[in-house]
């Protein structure tokens, strides 16, 4: 596994971490009742989550940008393996950042800092199931970015084996040619 690689799965698997805790919210936010414990959990949590400092956001953001800068590098090969798995992988991060963008952060806006007679409580336990749901398919999306990444390593070992396996075979064809040239070689003298 090279720099590029490492690159891609280290942030992935941090946003994952991340994603995974936001998980024991966003679960009882889909798939149990909905009560007002639940509900004042979800808007407490991701106030906090919203409002932590520049620094965590920026990290986060930053690591956001290794990702891409890993792929679009592993992408720069465009051998057969980097086209279809890199390719695959960039679109996957791409949409994950996409539905970040384009729900996670209005949610979480709405959820942390609501407009005074603008948004409403119901607008507010709205963002929470968006943005959970946000979630939700952030992490299918980059689960699919590990698996095709896994999937590139598991066909480029499978190809190198293959390819060492033929240079075997090639090799005892070439000396068990040799050894018969040489015998009717013998044969003519």
């Amino acid at each position: 596994m090279g720099f590029r690689q490492a690159a891609v799965l280290s942030s992935v698997c941090f946003f994952l971490g991340v994603l995974f805790i936001c998980m024991n919210v966003d679960y009882r936010v889909l798939f149990t009742p909905l009560t007002e414990d639940v509900v004042r959990d979800g808007l407490e949590f991701y106030t906090t989550f919203f409002h932590s400092p520049p620094a965590i956001k920026a990290l986060m953001h930053a690591i956001m940008g290794v990702g891409i800068i890993g792929l679009v590098g592993k992408l720069v090969r465009m051998d057969e393996g980097a086209k279809w798995f890199d390719g695959s992988s960039l679109a996957a991060y791409i949409f994950a950042l996409s539905v970040y963008l384009s729900v996670g952060l209005p949610a979480s806006r709405t959820i942390a800092t609501p407009v005074e007679g603008v948004d409403t409580r119901e607008d507010q336990i709205e963002a929470l199931r968006l943005l959970s749901a946000g979630n939700t398919i952030v992490i299918a999306l980059l689960g699919g970015v590990l698996f095709l990444q896994a999937g590139e390593e598991y066909a480029r070992r499978t190809e190198a084996k293959e390819l060492a396996r033929l240079a075997e075979l090639d090799k005892k064809d070439r000396s068990a040619t040799a050894t018969s040239a040489a015998g009717e070689n013998k044969k003519d003298q």
